[in-house]
């Protein structure tokens, strides 16, 4: 008997899961170049102070290892280092082809080369060892797995005892009128200045109706959970627009 397709979303879309990672590599491969610009417009630079909260509550410290998951252009991955230091670890990674050569390129201009390494991977099939990482950060990236419940389930596995997953991710405000206006400026400015900036206005569209689907505060905490993960909190940033969770393995 044939074996049925499943389906997810992709945006609002729904799509075979067999497809969705090549959709979202086509979408990264087309704004890659312009991909920090377009952070810092689309955020007003507020998305620098998130990370750096994200980075805060890692807790990691010199000596220590790090996964940054969809660590893209290397913005985290440079503050992780300078926690870290030379004898710690960070790992850049990215499924995405162009978006990690961004930020190799990046790191390697910033002279960041001891203590730095480099992989195109998928957050689902985690390529490394047990008990490898004091922390598996990602950013921004979760909602663009196509089985997050797997990723969870492969972070905690690489995941040293006593170490932390951190998630930096948008999110969902609570009803009211700044929830009205946040939804008229995702779907009516975000994808206008994609268009002006990366020349790529459907690939903003997607941002806005990915962070739709993505699961809420609260149920993303209870998926952590069940992935094994202890002491699970999350954190509220910018009413809500984006959460920090932080979950340990213990």
């Amino acid at each position: 008997m044939e074996q049925q397709t499943k389906n997810t979303h992709f945006g609002f879309k729904q799509v075979p899961e067999t497809e969705k990672a090549s959709l979202v590599r086509g979408v990264f491969d087309s704004v890659a170049d312009r991909y920090d610009v377009m952070n810092d417009l689309m955020s007003m630079g507020v998305h620098r102070v998130w990370k750096r909260i994200a980075i805060s509550l890692s807790n990691v410290q010199y000596g220590q290892s790090v996964l940054d998951l969809a660590g893209g252009t290397g913005d985290l991955s440079i503050l992780f280092h300078q926690r870290v230091g030379k004898k710690g670890q960070v790992v850049l990674s990215d499924i995405n082809a162009e978006m990690l050569r961004n930020g190799r390129d990046r790191l390697i201009d910033k002279g960041l080369i001891d203590g730095i390494d480099y992989a195109q991977i998928n957050a689902q099939y985690l390529p490394f060892a047990n008990n490898q990482f004091d922390c598996v950060s990602i950013a921004f990236g979760l909602r663009n797995v196509t089985d997050k419940n797997m990723a969870l389930e492969a972070i905690f596995r690489v995941l040293k005892p006593g170490g932390r997953i951190i998630i930096l991710e948008f999110s969902h405000p609570p009803e009211g009128l700044f929830k009205k206006a946040y939804d008229f400026y995702s779907f009516k400015i975000l994808p206008k200045i994609g268009k002006v900036v990366a020349d790529d206005e459907a690939s903003y569209q997607y941002l806005a109706e990915s962070i739709r689907m993505h699961p809420p505060q609260q149920e993303l905490k209870q998926m952590m959970e069940s992935a094994g993960f202890e002491r699970c909190e999350f954190f509220n940033l910018t009413n809500g627009i984006v959460a920090i969770h932080r979950g340990y393995k213990l």
